[in-house]
């Protein structure tokens, strides 16, 4: 999930940060959802950071050379009040590449994707020469999605399947993982009961499928998926797929039943609408998109509704602005920006109160 977001902002060149401010270096004009946000990272590529279900605890993954993290590995940490220092812990092993992290209902337990078990060191990243410099995501087929306590201890592996699982979500019961397979030859969503490990697929359209997360109330899931539809996109996805590549930079939202049926379209805007997730009402959509810009970015935050209506623009970085989660009660979000960065490629996880 991430490696859409870090290769693309790694791929946009400099570009002036000189905007309006609110009080603050890492707020915009506009912005008026945000209140008292607040920074918590500084330096690297930080991204997808989630909150646990009682709204105490961060899951990110986090890429720093300069501290030695060469691809992505996975940290938690608790939640800081206002002006306190975020203090994190490194959960995954610090071998190979992680992604997708999630906190457990319980709050004692953790999900996340690694390729730990391939190799110990980071997989290669694709030669983008190779396929005329467009952007290209490598589906690692070590990935696999295990399960730790929260300090990263005692770690199970949940999937077994040969080819990439990865992207996994928890239902709001605590009893089920949805998650992002090529188990059955395409990109497709499965469900899988965390009790008796047994596994359904829920989308069955070709194209890439993922990034699925429930809604608050359990009811419904919110994914991004490409559908190749001409002769020549079929082949091209095909002939990446087969090579374990996808090229992701035509997505929509769609939302489903949570068993997956009822599916249908919520956004028709073109180019890259994705990591959606739910508002605290069920009934609203928080995603990252760069549809207004031909160019391909910046990436802002969107709300919308489920029914495709009443877009409202919410972000305004002139960069990057993804990874939208609201805490359960409503009452903070957090995101991923290139805000703030002084001019470099860095990534960093910020949270506000959210301002209706």
């Amino acid at each position: 999930m991430k490696s859409f977001v870090l290769f693309i902002a790694i791929s946009i060149h400099s570009v002036a940060f000189a905007q309006l401010i609110i009080a603050d270096s890492t707020q915009y004009y506009g912005e008026k959802h945000f209140k008292n946000i607040q920074q918590l990272t500084f330096g690297g590529d930080n991204a997808e950071a989630y909150f646990s279900f009682d709204g105490k605890h961060i899951i990110f993954q986090r890429t720093n050379s300069k501290d030695g993290i060469y691809c992505d590995q996975m940290f938690v940490g608790k939640v800081p009040k206002q002006r306190e220092k975020f203090i994190y812990n490194l959960v995954s092993t610090g071998k190979g590449r992680t992604t997708c992290g999630a906190i457990l209902k319980d709050g004692k337990h953790i999900i996340y994707a690694s390729t730990h078990i391939g190799a110990d060191t980071c997989p290669p990243t694709p030669d983008r020469k190779k396929y005329g410099n467009k952007y290209i995501w490598p589906l690692y087929n070590t990935y696999d999605i295990f399960m730790a306590d929260i300090n990263g201890k005692n770690i199970q592996q949940l999937t077994y399947e040969k080819g990439y699982d990865a992207e996994g979500t928890i239902s709001p019961d605590g009893k089920t993982m949805v998650f992002t397979s090529t188990r059955d030859g395409d990109i497709d969503l499965y469900l899988m009961d965390l009790k008796t490990k047994k596994v359904n697929r829920i989308t069955q359209s070709l194209g890439y499928d993922g990034g699925a997360c429930f809604s608050p109330d359990g009811k419904k899931i919110v994914w991004r998926a490409s559908r190749p539809i001409t002769e020549s996109a079929i082949k091209e996805y095909n002939d990446l797929l087969a090579e374990d590549l996808v090229a992701p930079t035509n997505m929509e939202v769609w939302v489903a039943d949570a068993d997956g049926k009822n599916p249908h379209q919520v956004t028709k805007y073109g180019q890259a609408n994705w990591a959606p997730s739910f508002m605290p009402d069920s009934k609203r959509i928080i995603f990252a998109s760069n549809h207004e810009y031909k160019r391909g970015y910046p990436f802002n935050l969107y709300t919308i509704n489920l029914d495709g209506t009443n877009l409202q623009k919410i972000s305004r970085d002139k960069g990057f602005d993804a990874f939208p989660m609201f805490s359960l009660d409503g009452k903070k979000i957090i995101f991923c920006s290139n805000r703030n960065n002084g001019g470099t490629r860095d990534t960093n996880v910020f949270i506000a109160d959210w301002v209706e």
